[in-house]
């Protein structure tokens, strides 16, 4: 579904990504950690162009997304992207947020758009606020919103950059749930976060990060219990650090 061979991304003099090479199956859940300024999210922003890079190739679906002449908001009209900050227009309710790129790009019928966003949104527990904007909504509940409306598109791919961290803590798990929902009904997914644990119970393979390079690519418990890289261990031990005496397996 995914292809990266040889990307390579700079900043001015600044190196983001160095030689990534990694192939994402059709159906897989994919989860990028790694400490804060390691690539992370720069890697799953060139994944639908909103970060260019320098040299290499990424191909997704098939399609090379820099190949010349692409029409680029076009592609990334069919790959589901799901913000740390939510992203919703505050002037529109729930269910607008989630028809507008329907009606507007794939020019459905009004109706037509209305029930099939309506379904998403009792999809993913919102039914009850589809008239709602999203400052009467909590953190969780927009970023729910943000996820239907992501879905409206049938995307073949979902990118999620850290879902979760502009929430309190409180509202994590209802939106963490949806993702683990997704996975279930076999979506192909890429998901940036330090939901450790959600990692470990939801992800087919995680891919550890580290100074814009992949350093580990494991099956979540080989990962989690038996690290490769020396960088990965150390990156587990500090999170494991404020609970001392805790095994591998509570992560």
């Amino acid at each position: 579904m995914i292809h990266l061979k040889n990307v390579d991304k700079w900043y001015g003099d600044f190196h983001a990504l160095s030689d990534v090479t990694f192939d994402i199956a059709k159906g897989e859940v994919i989860v990028i950690c790694g400490p804060s300024g390691s690539g992370k999210s720069t890697l799953i922003r060139t994944l639908n162009r909103l970060e260019e890079i320098q040299s290499g190739s990424i191909v997704v679906d098939g399609q090379d997304i820099h190949e010349k002449g692409l029409d680029v908001n076009l592609f990334r009209s069919r790959i589901g992207f799901v913000f740390q900050q939510f992203n919703l227009f505050p002037h529109l309710t729930a269910l607008q947020n989630c028809t507008l790129a329907l009606t507007r790009l794939k020019h459905v019928a009004k109706n037509d758009a209305r029930e099939r966003c309506m379904g998403l949104l009792e999809r993913v527990g919102l039914a009850d606020k589809a008239h709602s904007f999203p400052a009467q909504l909590s953190g969780g509940q927009q970023q729910r919103v943000a996820i239907a409306r992501a879905l409206a598109m049938s995307p073949p791919v979902m990118l999620f950059d850290e879902p979760t961290s502009a929430l309190d803590p409180e509202m994590v798990g209802e939106v963490l749930q949806v993702i683990k929902d997704l996975a279930q009904d076999g979506m192909t997914m890429v998901c940036v976060t330090h939901e450790m644990g959600f990692a470990r119970e939801v992800c087919d393979r995680v891919v550890f990060m580290d100074k814009g390079m992949i350093l580990d690519v494991a099956a979540p418990d080989d990962f989690f219990c038996h690290p490769d890289h020396p960088r990965a261990r150390k990156f587990l031990a500090d999170i494991l650090a404020p609970m001392a005496g805790v095994s591998c397996d509570l992560i």
